[in-house]
């Protein structure tokens, strides 16, 4: 199949649709099983996927303004979930790390979350499964392509 022939809009109106989908799930399974809400998981998500992050990158990841951000890391902190640590090179430059408390946290309750989606699809048909699954995997594989480019990109800058 040529370039020609894909209808882009096509696919950007089929994830602009997905996500709401996709969030609304993620939202009330987060709420009805944990204490956290989506910020909070999603920034454990992306330390861990990270490994560290300054306050902009995290501000990046969530897309919300340095203030939430300083507000949702001190609430971590406080709750021993995350820590700061100086880069060795520019002491000005802080990072935020998961503890080992949030590393565990974080998987455990990505664990709680995975069993209320898989509650969701096991009533599935096999065929559709299938289907799931590979499209689901080709769609995190490019869009975390077409994310880290883009992160890179419009923030050169942020780690």
């Amino acid at each position: 199949m040529s370039k020609e022939n894909i209808d882009i809009d096509l696919i950007v109106e089929n994830l602009i649709s997905i996500l709401p989908v996709i969030a609304k799930s993620y939202s009330k399974a987060v709420r009805s099983k944990t204490d956290f809400t989506p910020s909070t998981l999603f920034t454990l998500g992306a330390l861990a996927h990270h490994g560290k992050l300054t306050m902009s990158g995290i501000g990046c990841h969530l897309t919300v303004p340095k203030p939430q951000v300083t507000s949702l890391v001190d609430k971590l902190i406080k709750d021993n979930l995350v820590e700061r640590s100086y880069d060795p090179n520019d002491r000005r430059i802080i990072y935020i790390q998961l503890t080992a408390k949030g590393r565990e946290t974080f998987i455990e309750t990505k664990k709680i979350i995975g069993a209320e989606f898989r509650e969701r699809l096991v009533n599935l048909e096999k065929d559709k499964l299938e289907v799931l699954q590979t499209a689901s995997l080709n769609v995190k594989t490019i869009l975390t392509e077409v994310m880290q480019d883009m992160f890179a990109h419009q923030y050169p800058n942020v780690k």
